[in-house]
């Protein structure tokens, strides 16, 4: 596992499908405002690969996020669109809603910082959240990633165009925050 100030994250175990799939992608809003592709039901037989345990690619890595104190499940975490080659990869995360506003976002990328800096011996790190996600913002803000540019308009979410924000951090800018 590796280790944050207050989160760790694990490979994921089969029992935390139903839970992710119950607190974060059977809810259409949260689905349309994190997915790239509308939202859809997903059948509790479904071998959808955000709600697998395994993962065969090379270019994403799914994480469990758990809290150290109890090891209660409280989100999903990922690298993901790991180019090897350009040692590049983009981040992603989602917490359950009981979860949320505990400051557990920032540790979480903070960890998936040293996993990709240390860890893979990748150069740049990037995220895409939508402008409105301050929470999103200030956990990447708070880990050393630099607003790169906005793109206008260039998400779909329920009904209207949104825009985002990229930001990118590389691997001699990044000061580690918590022990992993």
């Amino acid at each position: 596992m590796l280790r944050g100030d207050t989160v760790g994250l694990r490979a994921r175990h089969e029992e935390d499908i139903p839970v992710l799939r119950a607190e974060l992608y059977d809810d259409v809003v949260y689905g349309s405002r994190t997915g790239s592709e509308p939202w859809r039901p997903v059948s509790p037989d479904s071998k959808d690969p955000q709600l697998t345990v395994e993962h065969k690619g090379e270019d994403s890595v799914k994480f469990s996020v758990v809290e150290l104190a109890g090891g209660t499940l409280v989100g999903s975490a990922t690298l993901w669109g790991i180019d090897n080659h350009n040692r590049f990869a983009h981040i992603g995360l989602g917490l359950l809603p009981s979860a949320r506003g505990k400051g557990h976002g920032a540790d979480v990328v903070a960890v998936l910082c040293h996993y990709g800096f240390v860890v893979r011996g990748l150069q740049r790190l990037q995220i895409e959240t939508l402008a409105d996600n301050t929470a999103m913002l200030r956990a990447a803000e708070r880990n050393g990633f630099v607003r790169e540019g906005v793109l206008r308009s260039s998400a779909w979410v329920m009904g209207e165009f949104l825009d985002e924000v990229l930001l990118g951090l590389l691997a001699d800018e990044w000061r580690p925050a918590s022990k992993t």
